[in-house]
């Protein structure tokens, strides 16, 4: 079948991290408790340190869920673009190895959403 087009395609790419003025996008999900459908992506500067993202960041997309007034920081499994993490809090994300557009996935043991539902 003979394809006909009306120019070049432009490839233009726009989640580069050349787009974010000095920041990069890292997603962050916590597992089973998916109040939305995807990992929520943050804008966030690669000097700021781990421990922000844990205590400001977090905090405002997840503090609402009922479980999150349960959610024991030490006991937290961390998941870093599908490799197991452990995280230095006092260290940048960069240093951390969070780049642009990684996924970074928390695990709760024991809590597992509203009634268990995963959500």
């Amino acid at each position: 079948m003979a394809i006909n087009t009306l120019g070049t395609y432009v490839d233009i790419v726009a989640d580069a991290v050349e787009n974010f003025h000095g920041n990069q996008l890292v997603y962050v999900d916590w597992d089973r408790h998916r109040m939305f459908s995807a990992a929520a992506a943050f804008p966030l500067p690669p000097e700021m340190p781990f421990g922000a993202l844990q205590q400001e960041v977090i905090p405002g997309i997840w503090s609402g869920h009922p479980d999150y007034k349960n959610l024991q920081w030490d006991s937290v499994e961390w998941i870093l673009d599908d490799q197991p993490f452990v995280p230095n809090p006092d260290a940048s994300l960069a240093e951390n190895g969070i780049g642009h557009k990684s996924l970074l996935r928390f695990i709760t043991p024991g809590l597992d959403g509203v009634d268990g539902s995963g959500n």
